[in-house]
């Protein structure tokens, strides 16, 4: 059934890709969280093995309702690991980092999430999609915070 909800096709289908990538930075953000909660050693591993934990949750709902969001706009959400690894701006580890190393790479996952966030933002302003600006709006203001967070460990 076509959709009519006051935007264009081609402006829906424009918000919908850029809303791919974000998903897909926010799913291997989510992947690399979850890892390194496993994995983290040192004399930081409570505090980080609990902060790691807190942000994968959020990130895990965020996967979720941002999948949700592009469905809503009626194209397919991207659901594979080939499928995000295409997408994703974020680059596994090829390494196992220290506790150190595991938070700077996830301060560059969180403001890698926020740029292509903002990348899409012009396109859902343009398309006067006021529900993914205000799902962007909440992503950034998540991972500005998480970044934030992450970044005063390392003072």
């Amino acid at each position: 059934m076509q959709i009519n909800t006051g935007m264009k096709e081609q402006d829906r289908q424009a918000v919908a890709e850029g809303l791919k990538k974000t998903l897909a930075d926010t799913y291997t953000l989510y992947l690399k969280t979850h890892n390194y909660h496993w994995n983290v050693t040192g004399p930081m591993f409570q505090t980080l093995h609990l902060m790691f934990e807190e942000q994968y949750n959020e990130l895990w709902t965020a996967v979720d309702e941002i999948a949700e969001r592009i469905r809503a706009l009626g194209e397919i959400s991207p659901g594979s690991y080939r499928e995000f690894s295409q997408l994703s701006s974020i680059s596994e580890d090829e390494k196992r980092p220290d506790a150190n190393g595991m938070i700077r790479s996830l301060v560059e996952g969180q403001e890698a999430v926020i740029r292509t966030a903002r990348e899409i933002f012009p396109l859902a302003e343009n398309a006067n999609d006021q529900v993914t600006l205000d799902l962007l709006t909440q992503r950034m203001q998540i991972h500005e915070k998480s970044a934030w967070m992450l970044r005063s460990l390392l003072a």
